[in-house]
């Protein structure tokens, strides 16, 4: 059999990289080498390398047997343990992974073993032969709110319904293809996986007596009101006001962080409030 090589190699990271530093690095590699974006001849070879090392190394229970046994520890005839990359896998690479059941067109959403979609490529219990994948941008609301899209399927156009709450990564199987989506940043929303946050500049007046203000969400406007005495950064949640869970039901929360607006440069009347305020201690 042909030699591996190294998986940390294989993913440019050293041994003693972080889990954030692994996944970051996986993600950059199979985008680089995923044999629908990259057409050279050995990119699917390198794809399936890729996959194969960081199944075992974002896996801490894997990734330890592999730093003690090498490649070996993986090798059946070695004794020391199944093959990880057949059958079921424990985790993904992508942020969610499902299956709408029946037409590519329908409501129904059934979660699948998120490594489904390597076995697609790569052979396994769930698929013998390679289903087609199709890349497709996404502004920031389009992936928050849902939406339809139609895109090219082999020689025929089809209208696929996309759930509200994919990210960017986020993979899903259709009836005989899959959808790999690329989302694009928002310039007042910042995302981490369910759930939203954003900046609100306040005049310091607002944090030191309080206000009501409006808050930006999704769907609209929410009025929320700063307590007297709030400290500038103060983050505040709006429960259920972020983005949908493709993993289970529910929302995530939107968090409002609270700044205070410090002006570089005050006129002459904000000079005497701002020196009455400090002759009083404030």
């Amino acid at each position: 059999m042909p030699t591996k090589r190294d998986y940390y190699e294989v993913l440019g990271v050293s041994k003693t990289a972080s889990e954030d530093e692994i996944k970051s690095a996986y993600r950059k590699m199979a985008l680089k080498y995923h044999p629908d974006r990259n057409k050279a001849a050995d990119a699917e070879a390198k794809f399936k390398e890729i996959n194969e090392a960081y199944q075992v190394l974002s896996d801490k229970s894997q990734r330890q047997k592999y730093d003690q046994f090498g490649h070996s520890a993986f090798d059946p005839a070695a004794g020391m343990g199944g093959n990880p990359f057949s059958g079921a896998y424990q985790q993904g690479p992508f942020t969610w992974s499902y299956s709408t059941g029946g037409s590519p067109f329908g409501d129904g959403v059934d979660f699948i073993d998120p490594f489904e979609v390597f076995n697609s490529f790569f052979g396994g219990s769930y698929n013998s032969r390679r289903m087609p994948n199709y890349s497709l941008h996404l502004d920031f609301m389009e992936a928050a709110l849902g939406c339809e899209k139609t895109i090219s399927v082999g020689d025929r156009r089809q209208t696929i319904k996309i759930p509200a709450g994919v990210d960017d990564g986020t993979r899903i199987k259709f009836t005989d293809f899959y959808v790999t989506f690329d989302v694009g940043a928002d310039p007042y929303f910042k995302r981490q996986g369910a759930d939203l946050y954003v900046d609100v500049s306040l005049p310091v007046s607002a944090l030191i007596i309080g206000a009501t203000i409006k808050v930006k969400t999704l769907t609209g406007e929410i009025k929320m009101k700063v307590r007297e005495g709030t400290p500038s950064h103060t983050m505040l949640r709006l429960s259920g006001e972020g983005l949908d869970r493709l993993d289970r039901r529910g929302k995530g929360n939107l968090y409002v962080r609270l700044i205070a607006d410090i002006p570089k440069k005050l006129n002459r009347q904000q000079k005497q409030v701002v020196n009455a305020l400090r002759d009083v201690g404030l």
